[in-house]
């Protein structure tokens, strides 16, 4: 496994057959990628404002937008840079795919002890309010790493129901309304105001703001670029214990902020996550939690600890049984393939061509 140098020096690169890689057939799936951008505009801001997650008055953005970048994406292995297409250091949004860094966060904590028992309610360790109600009170870590918590509330301004009932077979969008809750544990859902509330109870452990903790834990040990940021909403500031004001940051963007930050540090966190925490010869995160992130939750085999997964096959056909995805709305995409060492990060690309862009880089493969 070879790991870069720290950004700006450049990713080390091969030629792909060098890599087991067939050239021609390598670049039909890059040609295949750039083909297919995705059909968002790049206006951000009107997209959102438009209706496009739900419509008014519940879409009011509370975060900052920025135009999207074209398309672009890097295919690695084993850490080397075999090809590539766009501008991979250009910053835009990410949506979802803040949601698998949330997941590294929480791994964070856990290995400093922050958090002990990821089956422990959450209240034992905040208490904020946010976990008192009979509804709230049984749900613990897993529950919101897993997307199975039910929380029920208001936060910042967005209220739970906003996503339920939402159909992921329509890119953010589907059905949304009312609909009776169930016990934490018993009902998955994807609901970004619930992992709104896990990234606030981070916060609340780490006592520090989650970005400064990302740098020093994640992205600044990797050798990441200092040109991404993570947006709170205008609404999510909070109070810590020492009196100090921080904004709490969302897993996404679905309401604005978020992560805004460039393949080439996405790709460095894939590999990370490839290497299963581990980064040179150091651990930065216990190999035991990337196997807890990726193992199915019982009630969606397709989700880990806010990774997508592909045990069934049935969420990238050609992608291998092993593989597992952060993913964002609008054409975001990591891939991270254990079984053949690729990492592949995919930039605002149409979500219908993912799989025939996976089917191609694999179809690649000589050795």
């Amino acid at each position: 496994m070879t790991f870069p140098s720290a950004h700006p020096a450049p990713w080390p690169e091969a030629a792909p057959a060098t890599l087991g890689l067939d050239p021609a057939k390598l670049a039909d799936a890059v040609a295949h990628a750039a083909a297919h951008e995705t059909a968002w505009p790049y206006d951000l801001a009107g997209h959102l404002g438009r209706g496009a997650f739900e419509p008014p008055p519940f879409n009011e953005v509370l975060g900052p937008l920025w135009p999207r970048g074209s398309s672009c994406g890097l295919i690695t292995r084993h850490g080397v840079l075999a090809a590539r297409w766009g501008d991979t250091r250009e910053v835009s949004q990410t949506f979802s795919i803040a949601k698998s860094y949330l997941s590294l966060l929480a791994g964070v904590a856990v290995a400093d002890g922050l958090i002990q028992d990821i089956d422990r309610p959450v209240r034992e360790t905040v208490d904020d309010g946010g976990f008192d109600s009979p509804q709230n009170a049984p749900i613990t870590w897993r529950h919101l790493l897993t997307n199975t918590s039910e929380w029920e509330g208001e936060l910042f301004g967005k209220a739970d129901s906003i996503d339920r009932g939402r159909n992921l077979g329509v890119e953010g969008q589907g059905k949304k309304g009312e609909r009776a809750l169930e016990p934490a544990g018993t009902h998955w859902e994807y609901n970004d105001v619930r992992v709104n509330r896990l990234s606030l109870a981070l916060l609340r452990v780490f006592q520090r703001p989650l970005p400064e903790v990302f740098r020093e834990r994640i992205l600044g040990p990797i050798g990441g670029s200092s040109d991404w940021r993570w947006d709170g909403y205008r609404t999510s500031w909070v109070t810590l214990k020492d009196g100090g004001r921080v904004q709490s940051v969302p897993g996404g963007t679905h309401w604005g902020g978020g992560i805004a930050i460039h393949a080439e540090d996405q790709a460095r966190i894939g590999l990370l996550a490839l290497a299963r925490g581990r980064w040179g010869s150091e651990f930065l995160l216990p190999a035991a939690w990337f196997g807890l992130s990726t193992e199915a939750c019982p009630l969606n085999p397709h989700y880990g600890f806010l990774w997508w997964l592909n045990a069934d096959g049935k969420k990238y056909p050609s992608a291998a049984r092993d593989a597992f995805f952060a993913s964002g709305a609008g054409g975001n995409l990591t891939w991270v393939d254990p079984s053949t060492g690729i990492v592949a990060v995919l930039r605002w690309t149409d979500p219908a061509a993912m799989d025939g862009f996976i089917g191609r880089v694999r179809a690649a493969l000589t050795t």
